[in-house]
């Protein structure tokens, strides 16, 4: 099962988000009260010394005094009572002075430590936390003495310290489901950024294992993923180079194993096939010249077909011997095999404008609707030359609707090009031998239109030297040669 990456980067932030704010809140809760509790204690000395400081400069009941006192506890929201033991003079912040007394007597005549917790203790005062019994409200409280003449008492909520906690999860709360969005936002958008070119690169990485070396990577990018891209293309480059290569050295590996083992056979049919084929024409060449010698007509119309008779077989004979000579290279091994990547339909529809002459003579109707190029791996040169012969074997034996259909089919690994025309189907016991050199299926016609036998054969040499498939078939109103070359 695949793993998105986006997915598990926004899980991952999104997982960081979430634990840091339940950490937060955890913090709040388990440690905000005793910081606050600590720092509260810190005012309590601090107000308890600036008293001690007022009287012993007796600057206590000055006005200025005490309002710089009760600025200092407001600030630090305590309630304050300092009171002279004798005189029962003192100053305070809160209208309810009686009540603050009262708590004062309760500590020193030891009646409210009952309900206290000691948070710290001094040889002057004594710092505690304080539940109210009647009103449930917790306190920290501050009670001692001033010289022994002055008794002193502060006191503070901690009420709102819960308060401050439990509005600071809130907010917690609420900025964390807003931050969390915002995270998922921002991952998801530069996890898209960051993945896509990941992908475009997995999907490339998957066209090159199947050796389609026209994917290339077009995200481009200044960063280490653009470079890796730009990587892959020159590695696309170099593979499809490499192939081509291998697939050369892999045919001439396979050309001499089966040279050596042909090659005995291959001279000796040679001779005797150009020996049985060169006899005809030589001999017609010999006695129309024996004859114009002789002086047997002396008649200009009769030398002149006298001659047309002589250059017609030599042409003949010029053609085979070219026909020979490159089936020999061939079948011999001695031309050398380029294999490189090109386009068949463009390759196509060049044979078929160039023979466009012969077809009008023939009048013969052509059919060729390949739209899409389709690049195959082979030598440009020799499969011209197939799909030429194919094509003039076409025009030569052409009959009925006088039709021509040149296709292109592709399917995973091969493409199949192939050559209809209509016309008279092959005699099933010709059919194994028309690939055979100077075989003929209708002798009379073949010599009409000047044929040696020998295309096919070139057809049959050179789709063997590309370790290809080829062959034909018969349908009932014509027939279809057939040749196989790699896609990939």
């Amino acid at each position: 099962m695949k793993r998105s990456i986006k997915k598990q980067m926004i899980a991952v932030f999104v997982g960081l988000t979430i634990c840091l704010l339940l950490a937060l809140v955890v913090i709040n809760v388990r440690f905000l009260e005793p910081y606050y509790i600590s720092n509260k204690e810190a005012e309590f000395v601090s107000m308890y010394e600036k008293l001690a400081e007022s009287v012993h400069s007796g600057t206590w009941k000055g006005e200025d005094a005490q309002a710089e006192l009760r600025h200092m506890a407001e600030k630090g929201n305590l309630s304050f009572l300092l009171m002279n033991i004798e005189t029962k003079e003192g100053i305070y912040n809160v209208p309810d002075i009686d009540m603050l007394n009262d708590q004062l007597t309760g500590y020193l005549l030891g009646q409210a430590q009952k309900e206290s917790k000691v948070l710290e203790s001094a040889q002057e005062y004594q710092i505690a936390q304080y539940k109210d019994p009647r009103t449930q409200t917790e306190y920290i409280v501050l009670w001692g003495s001033v010289d022994g003449k002055y008794n002193t008492f502060l006191r503070s909520p901690l009420e709102s310290i819960k308060e401050s906690v439990s509005v600071s999860n809130r907010f917690l709360l609420y900025i964390g489901g807003i931050v969390t969005c915002i995270c998922i936002c921002l991952v998801w958008y530069f996890s898209k950024r960051l993945t896509d070119p990941i992908k475009e690169l997995a999907l490339l990485s998957e066209r090159m294992a199947d050796l389609d070396f026209d994917a290339k990577y077009k995200s481009g990018g200044e960063n280490e993923i653009g470079e890796l891209g730009a990587n892959f293309n020159r590695m696309s480059e170099k593979l499809e180079s490499t192939v081509s290569e291998l697939k050369r050295a892999n045919n001439s590996l396979q050309k001499d194993i089966e040279q050596k083992e042909k090659l005995e056979q291959m001279r000796n049919d040679f001779l005797g096939n150009v020996s049985h084929e060169l006899k005809t024409p030589i001999a017609l060449i010999q006695g129309y010249a024996e004859g114009l010698k002789e002086g047997v007509s002396d008649d200009p119309e009769s030398r002149e077909f006298y001659c047309d008779v002589i250059m017609d077989e030599a042409g003949k004979m010029n053609q085979m011997v070219r026909n020979l000579l490159t089936l020999n290279q061939l079948e011999f091994g001695d031309e050398d095999i380029q294999f490189e990547r090109f386009d068949i339909r463009e390759l196509i529809q060049g044979v078929l404008q160039s023979m466009e002459i012969i077809a009008q003579q023939k009048e013969a109707r052509v059919n060729f609707c390949q739209e899409e190029p389709v690049y195959v791996w082979a030598d440009e040169i020799k499969t011209e030359q197939v799909v030429r012969n194919y094509v003039s074997n076409a025009f030569n034996h052409l009959d009925g609707d006088m039709v021509v259909e040149v296709k292109i089919t592709v399917s995973k690994e091969k493409a199949r090009v192939s050559v209809f025309n209509t016309g008279t189907p092959i005699p099933r016991e010709d059919i194994a031998h028309i690939w055979d050199k100077f075989y003929k299926v209708d002798k009379a016609h073949t010599r009409e239109y000047g044929g040696n036998g020998i295309g096919l054969s070139i057809v049959k040499a050179i789709m063997e030297s590309l370790h290809q498939k080829y062959g034909l078939h018969n349908y009932d109103n014509g027939v279809e040669f057939w040749f196989e070359l790699d896609v990939k």
